[in-house]
């Protein structure tokens, strides 16, 4: 199923690539369609796996993968459908294929989740994060496409993005704005993860919770991604900060969020390796 979900990520990924290039009105529907019927497949599944361990796949980084692609599917569908603005699709659609396909070539199954688990405030936790980090790569593909038609304009060479992307200003208000939205729920994730984190260290003897301190990298870089979202935030409102600097640190946050995610996910933690 998994190599399924990465095959029709991968038409709409082509599908936009192609809308891009000629602006089709039917290529783009179709590409919609490519990128609505995988999510809806995603959904299904992710539904049925659900069901078949009485909990949301969110055990493991690979699970947590898959969860973070659907979520970054439903939000940009969002996107298009409230801004019938299809551009965007061009940069999410790769991206969604790319990180589809670990879960595709792991040959991924959802696992029971061990006691430390069970916690209403695991789910929320990873739920919270995982939102977040939809929403910062959403930012990031807008802050590339506002550098890449800032680079066009400064030239004076008005060529493919400049007919093919909204406005500077729309792009810095979508990317202030999807910064945001992340902010809020990394925050909240990270405020539910400490709650967690004091509740099974009192509760539960699972060597991996006692290795969740301010020095696995795991926690530590997750932390270090609020302090950039939060300057970013910051600097937007209190020092005027808009356009390619907010551009360019959208795009260094999401390249931390992703070394976090996989990487380190994968390798580096000791308490987060369930």
């Amino acid at each position: 199923m998994n190599i399924i979900l990465f095959v029709l990520y991968l038409i709409a990924g082509i599908a936009y690539a192609v809308h891009f290039g000629n602006r089709g009105r039917l290529v783009g529907r179709f590409a919609t369609t490519m990128l609505a019927s995988a999510t809806l497949a995603h959904t299904f599944i992710i539904g049925m796996r659900t069901m078949q361990v009485g909990h949301l796949p969110l055990v493991g980084t690979t699970g947590a993968i898959s969860m973070f692609v659907w979520l970054l599917a439903i939000a940009y569908l969002y996107l298009e459908t409230t801004s019938n603005e299809r551009s965007i699709g061009t940069f999410i659609a790769p991206l969604l294929a790319g990180l589809q396909i670990i879960p595709a070539l792991t040959n991924y199954r959802v696992v029971e989740r061990p006691p430390i688990l069970e916690s209403p405030w695991f789910a929320l936790h990873v739920s919270s994060l995982l939102f977040a980090y939809a929403s910062f790569a959403i930012a990031c593909v807008i802050g590339i496409t506002y550098l890449l038609l800032f680079k066009e304009l400064k030239a004076k060479h008005l060529g493919v993005f400049y007919a093919r992307l909204p406005s500077l200003h729309i792009l810095d208000y979508m990317n202030t704005r999807a910064i945001a939205v992340g902010w809020l729920f990394l925050t909240v994730g990270l405020i539910v993860g400490g709650v967690w984190t004091s509740q099974a260290h009192v509760d539960g003897t699972d060597p991996r919770m006692q290795a969740m301190t301010l020095l696995d990298p795991k926690i530590f870089v997750a932390l270090f991604c609020w302090a950039i979202y939060s300057f970013e935030l910051y600097a937007h409102r209190a020092m005027g900060w808009t356009g390619r600097r907010i551009a360019w640190l959208s795009t260094f946050g999401f390249a931390i969020v992703l070394l976090n995610f996989v990487p380190i996910g994968y390798f580096l933690t000791s308490s987060h390796n369930f």
